[in-house]
């Protein structure tokens, strides 16, 4: 398995996992998994790294939460019956387009959808890293056993700050105090 490279601006993309208002209200603690759903999404707009949204059945899941469709206006998310983004042909299409080779993957649940999406684009060649405190499960157990798996499958497990910095590179850049402001 190679080792996966720090996360570049012109190499990465966000996958924003299902964050839908029927799973999203019964999540393992909720609140901070919002609050850094909304870090993340601000960072990656200062930083100009794609975005793409996922929802899952949404006709029975409902739309995705207001905290982020108020951040992601100009995105509209990739409706899906396979729990596995992999799955729809028009969010392949989509994700493909971008090419980009590093890809962050946030959302829920962690222990289904997010977790079969990072194990496919894993084996389509992807680097993947899954950001902890941006995902969750309706219980704990299942959001850390999900971790631990998908970190054993070569996805290194990250935090919204640590990405955030990582992209960023350094204090010098232009958007440092952006960013800065947004994790504070």
């Amino acid at each position: 398995m190679n080792k996966p490279s720090l996360l570049t601006v012109d190499n990465t993309a966000l996958v924003l996992v299902d964050v839908q208002t029927k799973l999203a209200r019964v999540m393992f603690d909720r609140e901070n998994l919002v609050v850094n759903l909304q870090k993340l999404i601000k960072g990656m707009q200062v930083l100009g790294v794609p975005i793409i949204m996922t929802e899952q059945y949404p006709q029975g899941l409902g739309p995705t939460i207001p905290e982020i469709t108020e951040l992601v206006k100009d995105i509209k998310p990739v409706a899906k019956m396979s729990f596995s983004c992999c799955g729809d042909e028009n969010f392949l299409k989509t994700f493909k387009a971008l090419k980009r080779p590093q890809v962050l993957i946030a959302g829920i649940e962690a222990h289904v959808c997010v977790y079969q999406t990072a194990s496919d684009l894993l084996g389509s060649g992807y680097e993947v890293q899954v950001v902890a405190d941006a995902v969750s499960s309706r219980s704990e157990a299942n959001k850390e056993l999900a971790l631990q798996k998908m970190n054993r499958s070569g996805a290194p497990i990250t935090s919204t700050e640590i990405v955030l910095f990582e992209l960023l590179k350094s204090a010098k850049s232009d958007k440092f105090k952006d960013i800065s402001q947004i994790v504070k």
